[in-house]
């Protein structure tokens, strides 16, 4: 079985095994020293190891620090595409190069999420920071890490779930009137996995080796449970995959539709974001 990655800056097979590289933005990733564990997974046949799978990156989580104490009715008075949730203690703020949102905390801690790769979200992180820097604040851009990553793929066949979570009952967990996928926990690679009749399969994991690793390690385990795909499951897929589609393609018209920054709050242009919110190599 091939594991491919799918995000915005590259696609790069990974085989079966060993995860060599995960190619973003024309630079790779090390990451030798995720393995599959055979001695549980067994012997796949020749018809199992052939299909090629696209893992699709939807959302990387990060989080940062600008060791420096924020204002934040000075950051909601003077931002642009900032939203202050008063209740929460914290401030939003929105960039669309790359389309992510950006969490603030009057401590100086941030988190970052709407990212598709890891090199995007530290771009992003660096954009929001020197943001910052341009209201006055004397913000650095330090312990940056990726916390959360969420991948999804499809299987080539419908997978029968009740049998799967009997048989793998020690780490599975099934409870179709709650949900109706199985929940699938790893502890290596750490990783949580949900599996759905329809061959569907989510992932959240560390980073985005890990959700490599996770999927290379399933697919021998559900390939024993596979089965026919119904009409039903095809259409399901089917309407999955254009929702995505559209995800990606308009992501100006979620901040439209979804997002009231309210009449007081300055919405910046693309080439205003770009001006103010450059993302320079060198810190002060």
């Amino acid at each position: 079985m091939m594991a491919t990655a799918i995000q915005n800056n590259g696609i790069e097979s990974l085989a079966n095994g060993n995860i060599n590289h995960v190619k973003v933005n024309e630079e790779h990733v090390e990451s030798s020293d995720i393995t599959t564990n055979s001695s549980t997974t067994g012997e796949i046949s020749s018809e199992a190891e052939s299909p090629e799978i696209d893992i699709v990156i939807n959302n990387v989580v990060c989080s940062f620090s600008v060791r420096c104490h924020l204002n934040l009715r000075q950051i909601a008075l003077n931002g642009a595409n900032v939203e202050y949730r008063r209740e929460n203690g914290m401030i939003t703020m929105k960039l669309r190069k790359p389309y992510t949102t950006a969490s603030m905390w009057s401590s100086g801690k941030v988190t970052c999420t709407g990212a598709t790769s890891e090199e995007q979200a530290k771009i992003a992180a660096r954009r929001f920071a020197r943001c910052l820097q341009k209201l006055g604040f004397k913000a650095r851009f330090t312990n940056f890490r990726v916390v959360n990553v969420l991948g999804t793929c499809s299987m080539p066949f419908a997978i029968k779930i009740t049998a799967f979570s009997e048989r793998y009952k020690e780490n599975a967990d099934y409870e179709p009137e709650l949900h109706p996928g199985v929940t699938y926990k790893l502890t290596q690679p750490k990783a949580t996995l949900k599996i759905f009749s329809t061959g569907s399969v989510t992932v959240t994991a560390p980073s985005v080796a890990d959700v490599q690793a996770a999927i290379e390690h399933i697919f021998p385990l559900v390939y024993e449970y596979r089965k026919e795909r119904t009409k039903e499951d095809l259409l399901a897929l089917q309407l999955r995959r254009k929702g995505q589609k559209r995800k990606r393609s308009f992501p100006h018209i979620e901040i439209e539709d979804n997002d009231d920054f309210g009449e007081d709050v300055e919405v910046m242009s693309d080439d205003a974001e770009d001006e103010n919110c450059d993302s320079d190599k060198s810190w002060d």
